[in-house]
């Protein structure tokens, strides 16, 4: 329930664009917001109940709001990501990755340098970037230098001083790397229109350049200059190289910015790419962590304006997976095809990459972290009321009908717990029926897991399609245990996921790890079933073979095993070889039986 004053400050609220401010009874600042109208949203908060308690408990600590007007909605978004930035309200996401990137600069001064710097200089100097690695900026300062004679030394080459012939060639100049600039050599224009460029192949734009270098290689060819005619079409080859592996899908399409955004239940990862002539010239992704369970159009909002200030970028049209509200001066682009849905297909696909990656630190770093993400993803991708902490899987084991068994394996937090993982022999059912068998091994868990209070499953994985989860749900029913635990089933050819009821699967994605901890507990009833069949079928076979001999038990049976590895090993060895594993009334009541049979 709000204060008087601040139900005084709901009534007074213009409805119009702006920033509105939440601060506690200390003056500390909660929460930044924007709005279309300013009005309706800051009363939504005091009016509405809301699903989350994080909310909840930030609406309960407003004592004071405070609101600025602005223009339009893209100027509100540009302000409340600059006030999150500088003021870091406890209940706003965190936009995380500040560090200092490298760029591209193109020296204000005659005869401009080209290099890489981490420092941005206003001295009138063009610089490109930031790039989101060293490693990018490397690559392309090396096919700028294969490409053109640019010098690298930080002489001051001013027209006086050239002519006063203060500097000598170095040995990029007998490198052939540099013209020579220094001592006069190259002219003023010739070098700049190298500049130009440059500044084309920097800004994804490799078509003057390339048409620019085929017109010289014809040019020599045609004078007979073939080994500079190679040359030239080495840099050709060069040039394509890097714009085969820059270029995506279309030439055509040109200064674009491309976004997408992936989420869990704590973070978003919203990806860039920039697009010129086709070509990405720049892609990264932010974390941002989640403070009051924001959506994905809210992330994706804030890392556009957030990533766009960050790389000065002033594409006027981006392509989104879907509608965000960026103002009027950005044309937003939801495409549902062709090459343009390709980018944003591409841009998602490296937001879901850098996501596992987080995934693999998190999980060294902070395991507790990475269990409860985890445990969050399958519930909300199973469609489960409850987070699967504890899962059993059930598999039937048997081969052409003999020795029926079956396994349940039991996993805690997403992990094995072997010392819960139990064995069945199948009692009630005769020959090789799967279902029944399913049955029979799912009622007897539970009823014993009732009769000894212990913990139920959040899940119940069936190793199986439609038939054998249909017999599991039977063996729940009839334990007043249908709907009161949450069971799957899940069958091998396409790793479809079944539920009770439902005759449509559900595919989850290959690289899912909600797919993978279920296929990994089928996998481990499935060699846990495995194993105990093989056992029982080891025993079977001492059983018929060598306790049938009146006077030779289970032990006296293994022992001989033990020595000579096999029964065909037993029946040819002599009486004195069997003599010294069982003695010598034993060996001649072995001899005998196999004599005589």
């Amino acid at each position: 329930m709000a204060s008087k004053d601040t139900q005084l400050t709901l009534k007074t609220l213009p409805e119009n664009p702006g920033v509105y401010q939440f601060y506690d009874k200390n003056g500390k600042l909660l929460y930044v917001g924007k709005a279309k109208n300013l009005k309706k949203r800051v009363n939504s908060y005091f009016t509405k109940s809301h699903d989350s308690r994080r909310i909840e408990v930030m609406v309960n600590k407003i004592t004071n709001i405070k609101h600025i007007v602005v223009n339009s909605e893209a100027d509100a978004l540009l302000l409340e990501n600059n006030l999150i930035k500088t003021r870091r309200p406890r209940f706003n996401v965190m936009l995380r990755d500040d560090k200092t990137y490298p760029w591209l600069c193109i020296k204000n001064e005659r005869f401009p340098r080209v290099f890489l710097t981490r420092r941005v200089i206003k001295d009138g100097s063009e610089y490109y970037g930031p790039f989101p690695s060293l490693k990018t900026v490397k690559i392309l300062l090396g096919l700028i230098k294969g490409l053109y004679q640019i010098r690298t030394c930080k002489y001051d080459l001013s027209e006086a001083k050239i002519k006063a012939e203060k500097y000598k060639v170095c040995l990029e100049y007998h490198l052939g790397n540099c013209l020579g600039p220094c001592e006069g050599h190259q002219t003023e224009e010739d070098y700049n229109r190298q500049i130009e460029s440059v500044r084309q192949i920097v800004k994804g734009n490799f078509k003057s350049s390339l048409k620019a270098f085929k017109q010289q290689m014809k040019h020599k060819a045609e004078n007979l200059q073939f080994e500079e005619a190679e040359k030239i079409k080495r840099k050709i080859e060069s040039l394509e190289r890097y714009q085969s592996k820059s270029t995506v899908v279309n030439s055509k399409i040109s200064d674009v910015d491309v976004f997408s955004v992936v989420s869990d239940e704590s973070f978003g990862y919203v990806n860039f790419l920039q697009v010129v002539h086709g070509a990405i010239i720049r892609s990264h992704t932010i974390e941002i962590k989640k403070k009051l369970d924001e959506n994905d159009k809210t992330l994706l909002e804030l890392g556009i304006i957030e990533i766009r200030q960050r790389f000065e970028s002033h594409s006027k049209q981006i392509y989104v997976p879907f509608e965000v509200n960026l103002g009027e001066e950005i044309q937003v682009v939801v495409p549902k095809l062709g090459d343009k849905k390709a980018l944003v297909d591409l841009s998602q696909r490296n937001a879901k990459y850098f996501r596992m990656e987080r995934f693999k630190t998190m999980k060294i770093v902070d395991p507790e972290r990475h269990t409860k993400r985890l445990m969050a993803q399958m519930k909300e991708d199973l469609r489960l009321p409850n987070e699967p902490r504890h899962i059993e899987c059930f598999d039937n084991s048997n081969i052409q009908g003999s020795n029926p068994v079956a396994a349940c394996v039991v996993f805690k937090n997403g992990k094995p717990s072997k010392k819960d993982y139990r064995k069945f022999n199948i009692k009630t059912v005769e020959g090789p029926d799967d279902f029944a068998s399913m049955e029979e091994v799912v009622f007897r868990r539970y009823r014993r897991l009732l009769e000894e209070d212990e913990n139920l499953p959040q899940l119940i994985v069936i190793d199986g399609g439609k038939g054998q989860l249909s017999s599991a749900v039977k063996a729940l029913e009839k334990l007043d245990l249908r709907g009161k635990i949450s069971i799957i089933g899940i069958a091998k050819r396409l790793e479809e996921i079944y539920f009770p009821g439902d005759s449509i699967p559900l595919y989850l994605d290959k690289k899912s790890e909600s797919l993978k901890i279920i296929q990994q507990l089928r996998n481990e009833a499935h060699r846990f079933g495995i194993t105990f069949h093989r056992q029982k079928r080891s025993k079977q076979a001492i059983e018929t073979e060598l306790e049938n001999i009146k006077g030779i038990g289970q032990k006296t049976a293994l022992d001989l095993l033990k020595e000579f590895r096999s029964v065909k090993r037993i029946k040819t060895a002599d009486e004195k070889q069997l003599t010294k594993v069982v003695g010598q009334s034993k060996a001649k009541m072995i001899k005998n039986y196999f004599s005589n049979k």
